[in-house]
């Protein structure tokens, strides 16, 4: 894996992660980013020994797009704050099998997260151990076959996107574990993290990183 670095200051590094690519290690023993940004970082700064990296938030394996890595503790307390008090502003990008019925929309439901099965079910009413989640959308571009969808995360649950686009009818090109039957190669979902906005560690400046959906998505949705 060749890593890409987006932004890189005294306290953070940001990262964009491929689709296949875990975020950090698991039993399967695959290399995951945080081992790249790590040998990155020794590499770069000559360090002897283990290399500091704090793991601020995640993207599910299949999914692409920024990562954002503490090189410090005080980056690390500073973000995982913001994470925890919803400043930080998330914007995604998908493409999503047909045309939602609004251009525009709010979607607010209740998830339940089954661990064992990895998959989050959806209700549009609180049930017991249920969390709210909301989102926003808008259509970017659309041929009626597939669409091209902007989001912008008003909670971070897992699963969230890929399963409330879902219950709304809109299953996201190449997600069968939410209902669609097209397959992206390595096992990749038309689902990326395209923006990321936030306080730096160090003071109150605003920083936003960004990048742009995925060149290639473009053949299903102008067609």
């Amino acid at each position: 894996m060749s890593l890409k670095v987006l932004y890189e200051d005294n306290h953070l590094v940001a990262v964009y992660k491929p689709a296949g690519v875990l975020v950090q290690g698991d039993k399967s023993g695959d290399r995951c980013l945080m081992d790249e940004v790590k040998e990155y970082l020794k590499d770069k700064y000559n360090k002897p020994g283990n290399v500091f990296l704090g793991l601020i938030h995640r993207l599910d394996r299949n999914v692409q797009g920024i990562v954002l890595f503490a090189k410090t503790t005080k980056g690390a307390s500073r973000l995982s704050e913001q994470w925890r008090e919803h400043t930080v502003e998330k914007i995604y990008h998908a493409v999503v099998v047909g045309r939602p019925s609004r251009d525009k929309d709010r979607l607010v439901h209740w998830l339940v997260k089954d661990e064992n099965k990895n998959k989050t079910t959806v209700y549009d009413h609180q049930v017991a151990g249920s969390q709210q989640a909301e989102l926003f959308y808008e259509v970017v571009e659309s041929n009626n076959k597939y669409s091209l969808l902007k989001i912008r995360l008003g909670t971070g649950r897992s699963h969230q996107i890929r399963s409330q686009l879902a219950f709304v009818g809109g299953s996201i090109l190449g997600d069968a574990k939410y209902g669609s039957t097209e397959k992206l190669p390595d096992q990749a979902i038309a689902l990326a993290a395209t923006s990321l906005s936030f306080n730096l560690a160090t003071g109150q400046e605003r920083k936003t990183i960004e990048v742009a959906a995925p060149k290639e998505w473009a053949k299903y949705y102008t067609q």
